[in-house]
């Protein structure tokens, strides 16, 4: 069912690896990034920035894609990265201060993403799935693996477990106190187990990385056109990886701030809200729900529990239940105006792991009039909804692990 292979990773040297690595390079403020560039020589972040060594930084999308390849070369001439001579899986471990999250990282099929082997929860931009489709053909390689799950497999546990008595190819830790782990199998035993497994198992579960992969996509039905000896074995008609039991995703809520009322008062908008709502003012208590179909709000100084009326909501499918999709279609659209939840004039998404005190500042602060919080989605929401054929709101999951970039790259 499931094709999950194998493939000749090119990776950094075992001594270098943890200056090589990085987080993904969205996340680096520009202070951040000018630091990391500055005093590590070795960072892959040369690698994606090529304009630093020429102290240029606007560089036109195709001309910066080209240096991007070239300071990849160079990397490779340099010694820093080696491929591995025989096609492996990767099984890879992140340790956080709260969770440990480990699965294999492969190459999947281009083709079961068309089949729906491999399920998307979330639709793409257009725009974005182009750029990153164009970075691809350039650059010849991708440093991040979507990251995809699975129901728990005692066979494919088992072969981890056996490595992870085993001494790892890379273990370092990271300044943010995260801990890595990467083991090479190149067993061809414990290859075909992992192989004859994972084709078992009949829908993987795209988790983070729907852009990636829509790309990769869009890659290889260009690149195929363009090769008149195409067979379906090439590189690009597969995508890198990284496959976690579903056991161990962790799956985290955003909040919702919206910049103004819609023309309401405070009051109007309690009135409002009165239809599909039982309202609780909490005052200056801290509110986050406990159940599904609860919400927390905070207005005008105040915490509110939003507690969905059933008997005055309609639920008609595995989307409907979803409460990011009842917080649309009861406040965000019909009350506040919101038809299109993608608007950045009108909504802000932010995920907080905190204890939700985000709700209260963001709006004391002067920027947003009202916030809203929730439960996360469980797993078994997000499947129900992928099995089904629908997609989920925008920004109704933050999951975690993130993964480095550049521990394994895969090239087309």
């Amino acid at each position: 069912m499931a094709i999950v292979q194998p493939f000749k990773a090119v990776r950094a040297t075992r001594d270098k690896v943890t200056l090589v690595s990085s987080k993904s390079y969205e996340v680096y403020s520009s202070e951040m990034l000018n630091a990391k560039l500055a005093f590590n020589p070795y960072t892959f972040l040369h690698v994606i920035n090529p304009g630093y060594k020429y102290q240029k930084q606007d560089i036109a999308e195709e001309q910066r894609f080209k240096l991007v390849h070239n300071r990849y070369l160079e990397f490779k001439d340099d010694g820093i990265f080696k491929k591995d001579l025989v096609a492996s899986f990767y099984i890879y471990q992140k340790i956080t201060d709260t969770k440990s999250f480990c699965g294999i990282i492969s190459r999947t099929s281009v083709d079961d993403y068309h089949n729906n082997i491999i399920k998307k929860h979330e639709g793409t931009l257009q725009e974005r799935e182009l750029l990153f489709e164009n970075y691809l053909k350039n650059t010849g390689f991708n440093i991040e693996p979507v990251l995809l799950t699975y129901p728990d497999n005692n066979v494919i546990n088992s072969i981890i477990k056996k490595y992870q008595t085993k001494r790892a190819e890379y273990e370092f830790s990271t300044t943010d106190k995260d801990k890595h782990l990467l083991w090479v199998v190149d067993n061809e035993n414990d290859i075909q187990k992992i192989t004859n497994a994972f084709s078992e198992i009949s829908t993987l579960y795209i988790a983070d990385g729907h852009h990636r992969s829509t790309s990769a996509c869009l890659l290889a039905k260009n690149l195929a056109k363009e090769n008149p000896e195409h067979t379906g074995k090439e590189n690009y008609n597969f995508f890198m990886s990284y496959l976690l039991p579903e056991s161990q995703l962790s799956i985290y809520e955003f909040n919702r701030f919206i910049k103004d009322l819609n023309g309401l008062t405070p009051e109007e908008f309690l009135i409002e809200l009165d239809t599909f709502f039982r309202i609780e003012n909490r005052g200056q208590e801290l509110y986050r729900p406990k159940e599904k179909h609860q919400f927390s709000m905070y207005l005008n100084g105040q915490f509110y529990a939003l507690h969905l009326r059933i008997s005055r909501y309609e639920f008609t499918d595995a989307l409907s239940k979803l409460d990011a999709q009842i917080l649309y279609l009861t406040v965000l659209k019909p009350i506040l105006g919101i038809n299109n939840i993608r608007n950045a004039s009108k909504i802000l998404y932010s995920q907080d792991k905190s204890d939700g005190l985000e709700l209260k500042t963001k709006v004391d602060n002067g920027g947003f009039k009202v916030s809203f919080g929730m439960l996360p989605t469980s797993i078994n929401e997000l499947k129900e909804i992928v099995d089904a054929d629908m997609l989920m709101p925008p920004k109704t999951t933050y999951i975690e692990p993130k993964l480095r970039s550049a521990l394994t790259i895969y090239e087309f």
